[in-house]
Order: C-alpha cells, then structure tokens, then sequence
C-alpha cells in the first residue's frame, strides 16, 4: 500500500507537470513504466486508491445521463455587445458602493461544474437549466486536466469550460470519418456522448475559472478563487487581468479582443466580474443572471451571401416570422443556409429582396442574422407580403410591423404551444420536443394541453419509434407533472408577455389559478413587473370561453397546482421586504429563502409596496430611499431577534 501511494503521488504530479503546466519534466517511456507497476499492484491486491490516475481510463458506453442537482445555482451571464451596454453595469457596480474587476476570456464551449466531499473527486455535471444538470462523471474521468483529490476537505464545486482547442480538432479531422466543423459542438459532443471512449478521443481538457460553492469559504474575490484553484491543480488559462477603473476594463477587453485571434482556444468574448465578493453579495441576482458580472460579446463574423427565398414560420401565439433561405456560406465554423428576419417592417428596412446579394452574420456566433443588402441583381424581386397564412389559409392581420394568423388550431401554432407546455420551465414533461408535439397532433389529434392527460399505452403503441420503455417513461412523465408549482402552470399556458419572472409575480400575488382569472387590470398594473399590454393580454386570455374550459379540463384531469405557503402567521406573513447591505450571520441568498418561507416577499429595489427594509453593513441608495419614503428599517441583530422569536432557526 505504501507504494501504491507512492505511486499515486508521483504520477498524480507528472501529470499536473504535462497537462497543467505544459511542462513535462519526465519522459512518456517513465510515466508508463510507473503507470503499468501501479495497475499490477491494484490488480494483486484489489484496491484502488480515490484519486488514483488508472480511474481516469474510460469505462463501457452508459445507457443515459443521470440527473442531478447542483449544490448552488450555475447562473448563466447577462451579456453586452456595445460600450453603453457596458457602461450601464459599470453604472450598477458604482450604485453598489464601487469595486475592483477582473476580466476574464470567455471560452466557448461546454459548462461544467465539479464536485469534491473531503478532499476527493467525486462527480462531474453539465450547468443544463443551472439547477440541474447531466451527471456526465465517466466522460469527465478521461480528461486529465484537473486533480483527483486536493488539499481542500470541504464540501466543493468549481466550475469550467469543457474546451477542444484548435490545433487539437485540425489533428483530429485529419483521419475522422466523419470531421467535426467547430469546436464548441466537438466539445460538447465529447462530454454529452454516452461512450467515454470518445470523450477520451477528442482530448477535450477543462479550463476552470470560478469556484461555485465552498461549505467553509477561503476565499473573499476572484482574485483569491483563481490562486486556490491554481494551488489545488485545477488548469485555469492564465490570463486575469485586475482592473480598478471602467477605462482599465475596456483596455483589458480591447487586448483579449486582438489576441483571442492567436491563441488556440475558440473564444467569443470577455467576462467581466466583480472582484469582490461582499460587492457581489450587495448587488445579488436577478432571475437569470448575477447583476455582479456580465460578458461582453465581441464583433460577430460576417460574409455575403445570395437570397434565394423567404417563408414564413408560426409560432404560438400566432406571429409570422419570414426565415431567409440563403445560399449556402461558410460562418463562425458553420454552414448557414437559413437566417430569421424579424418581420416584414425588418425586411422593408432593412432593403431585403429574393436573388439580393446580403450581408450575414452569425450574432454571438450563434443566431444567424442578415444585416442588409449591399447589391440587387436582375433576378431581385421584392418579398411580398402574405395575406393569408400559408399553414391553415386563415387571412392574416396586421399589428405594426408584425402579422398575425388568429387561428388559434393553425398545426404550427398549436404543435409550439404544446412544445412550451410541456418544456423544462413550464409542465417539465421529459421526453416530449416540439417534434413528439408534431407527431402527436398529426396521428394522435393531440391539439390541447388536455389531451396529453387522456394518453394511454394503447394509443401511444400505435405510433413509429414509441416502444414499451419510451411509452412507460412518457406517461410517467405526464402523470408526475400533475404536481406543479402554480407559477410553472402559468408559463406553460403559454399567455401573451408572460415570462418566467411574471408567472413568479403573479402565482405570489394572486395565489390560485380561479384568482388571477379573476384579476382587473388595476390590479395587474399595479405589479412591479406588469405593464398595460401584458395585463391587457392577461385579462383578455382569461375572457376567452376556450381558454377557461381548457382549464377547467386540466384540473379535471388531476393538474393540481400549488404555492409553497408559509405557516398561517408566519414572521414576514404579507410583508415586501429588500435585503440591502452585507449580512455577517447569512448569505443574501439564505436571508431571501428564510423571508420567503416566513411568508414575505422579496423585492429587489425599495418602492412605495415596500414595507420592511433588512439592512446590513454598507447598505446604500436602497437604505437612502427607504428612508426617504419611511419604510421600517432593521438591522442584522433585530432581523434575528425575529426569527428566533419565532423558532426560525439560524445557522
């Protein structure tokens, strides 16, 4: 055993020195003289020591990934792609009492985000919706480019970019049968592949750049996380820039844009970070995105192609949207044959014609976009506009620069409104895309949300690629999407303006679903997050007679949808609260969790429904205001008083 650990050790640091460092200090003949002594000792005695390098051998092909949930959150970053965009976070940061930046490359590829318990590996997910993700730990064992074990005997989670760099995929399409175009679809193909071999045949590495969740924290900013993440082994690029002013920033966002060009890893941007993490604290999250950092997305490649048709897509509301059919161009390591318009008023602006010579780029390298024409030949011709729709016939009507088809049983619209219902933020019924929708209308006449629930393994037999495991696991599906948080229900309606955030408003303003049907416009003006359309189209879907019977059939059919209440009389029961400042005893997180559960809700910005201000150290403008305004204001030490009085307990 001694020299198996022996061995561990040693091999554990040559591979540090070859695949972190970059610089080998012992020769490949060494490194597998001591490899073959170590797997002979494991086979003899049966043991295999946690961080031991033969566990990086890739395994058999998995059936499926796993789900499984992150300690903390993976939040996705809000993104600017011009300098006022940029100047408006510099704005917030200063509102929070200023900081320090760091300025980071954004590599494009796949988030990951390792796991350690005491000190040892022990589990490698994708970011997926940032709660959850794919437990992808046989793939992520073949990549050699982070430690098996550290120092750190915590509870950890540190995050990276799953990358294939250039040079590497060149090497690779030379002899693929079938060669990858990028490398952030080889990345992610690489790590989503259920055959660790090919993970391992690709030779993706990981380049971490945060830490997301430390049970006993180390570190108070960016600069910190990268030095321990460097200290434990983890490969980081090595580019971090501190910056102490917005001018700094843009410097060090215009030196990443020039270099990004020579460097071997495919990168699309810069991210920009609070240093701080007290900063952080005080600013905290919107939604989607901590309002602390944001990437900035960099000049987008651009070529010039031929128009060579326009159709018209519809979605679930009913909108046109014209889809360019271009000639085929080479874009951003992609062939683009197709490119959305925004509408007709985008088309009229923007001097788009059939058989025109356009300019296209790939926005964010990502969305193909055409930004306007700069030569009409003799085979151009205007794109006319539809007067009926070319799904169902239905004639069309015009609001602005947008169509509309009002036929609310048009296939696409219909085939879209299933898609949302039952997508990951809506219903979450697993297994079911917009093509199972298209399938299940088409064979099916699945045309309701409803019609889901009357779905029996007999029906479902009858369809092409539905065997026995596929229907069980469907109908499971559907069955355990019965259960659903209220503010989830009213996303998957699919009602007009309404968003995740304003279904979150309105299940907590109102409660119930017979409620919000019930609901006046003032009412819903009066919402921080609702304006007088979304209310409009709020009032005006509930008044439809199809509408409220197709409620009225899911509930019948055993949808119950609920809101987490807080025990009658809870500590925050009917109170608006705004956490401002930093709180020693909490995260602000933790401190937002509690008022919840305690009955309160929490907004982010003081306001004349605000009625409870908890404010801690360097409290700021919010503090100012709800002065101002004389909302009741408490500190850490009587916000805690309050939960003890009332048995919350506090860690």
């Amino acid at each position: 055993m001694d020299r198996m650990r022996q061995l561990v050790d040693i091999l554990n640091r040559y591979a540090y020195e070859y695949y972190v460092l970059d610089a080998p200090t012992v020769p490949d003949s060494e490194y597998d003289r001591l490899y073959d002594e170590l797997r002979e000792l494991e086979a003899d005695t049966g043991v295999r020591l946690p961080d031991s390098p033969t566990r990086r051998v890739g395994g058999e092909p998995i059936k499926a990934f796993a789900r499984h949930a992150h300690i903390a959150r993976l939040y996705s970053l809000d993104k600017a792609v011009t300098d006022d965009e940029l100047n408006a976070f510099f704005t917030r940061v200063d509102k929070a009492g200023g900081a320090s930046y760091v300025v980071e490359y954004k590599f494009d590829g796949l988030t990951i985000c390792l796991t350690y318990e005491n000190g040892v590996f022990v589990r490698a997910t994708t970011r997926g919706n940032g709660t959850e993700g794919e437990d992808v730990t046989a793939q992520v064992l073949t990549i050699k480019s982070f430690p098996l074990a550290i120092s750190y005997k915590g509870t950890l989670e540190v995050r990276g970019e799953a990358v294939i760099r250039l040079s590497v995929l060149e090497e690779y399409n030379r002899t693929a049968a079938e060669p990858l175009k990028n490398a952030r679809n080889a990345a992610a193909g690489a790590v989503r592949n259920l055959d660790p071999a090919v993970t391992a045949s690709r030779k993706p590495e990981i380049l971490f750049y945060d830490i997301n969740y430390m049970s006993e924290e180390v570190v108070s900013s960016q600069e910190e996380a990268i030095a321990f993440l460097e200290k434990e082994g983890f490969k980081t690029f090595g580019h971090t820039r501190l910056c102490r002013t917005a001018e700094e920033v843009s410097d060090a966002v215009a030196e990443i844009d020039v270099n990004r060009k020579k460097i071997d890893v495919l990168t699309d941007g810069a991210v920009i970070k609070v240093n701080e993490f007290s900063v952080r604290e005080r600013m905290g999250y919107t939604d989607k995105f901590p309002r602390w950092a944001i990437a900035f997305k960099f000049e987008a490649e651009e070529a010039v192609t031929t128009v060579e048709d326009v159709t018209w897509q519809v979605g679930r509301t009913g909108k046109l949207t014209p889809l360019a059919h271009v000639t085929p161009v080479e874009l951003a390591g992609a062939t683009v044959r197709r490119a959305t318009l925004n509408n007709l008023g985008d088309i009229r602006r923007k001097d788009i014609k059939k058989g025109s010579r356009v300019i296209i780029r790939r926005s964010n390298e990502v969305i193909p976009e055409i930004l306007g024409a700069v030569e009409h030949t003799g085979k151009s011709c205007e794109i006319e506009k539809p007067e009926i729709c070319p799904y169902c016939g239905q004639k069309l009507t015009e609001e602005g620069a947008n169509l509309f088809c009002t036929n609310k049983n048009c296939r696409p619209r219909v085939v879209a409104a299933l898609a949302n219902f039952a997508s990951k933020n809506a219903m979450d019924i697993e297994g079911f895309s917009e093509m199972t929708a298209a399938q299940f209308y088409d064979e099916l006449g699945v045309c309701a949300f409803s019609d889901l629930y009357s779905l029996n393994e007999e029906k479902l037999s009858s369809l092409e690629g539905f065997g026995k495991k596929k229907i069980k696991n469907l109908l499971k599906a559907i069955e355990g999407s019965k259960e659903i948080p209220l503010d989830r229900f009213i996303f998957a309606l699919g009602i007009g303006g309404v968003g995740r955030v304003a279904s979150k408003d309105l299940a907590r303003r109102f409660g119930s679903i017979e409620a919000l049907s019930r609901a006046t416009a003032e009412e819903l003006v009066s919402m921080e997050n609702i304006g007088e359309k979304t209310a409009a189209d709020i009032i005006s879907y509930f008044a439809d007679s199809d509408n409220a019977a197709e409620i009225a059939k899911l509930l019948s059919a055993g949808v119950s949808p609920f809101v987490r209440h807080a025990a009658a009389g809870g500590a925050f029961a009917g109170q608006n609260v705004v956490l401002t400042g930093t709180l020693s005893r909490f995260k602000r997180s933790e401190a937002q969790k509690i008022v919840e559960e305690a009955g309160g809700a929490c907004q982010s910005a003081v306001t004349q429904k605000t009625t409870l201000v908890v404010a801690g150290e360097s409290a700021g403008s919010k503090l100012d205001k709800a002065k101002s305004l004389g909302v009741r204001v408490i500190g850490e030490e009587e916000f805690i008083k309050i939960l003890a009085e009332n048995g919350i307990p506090v860690k």
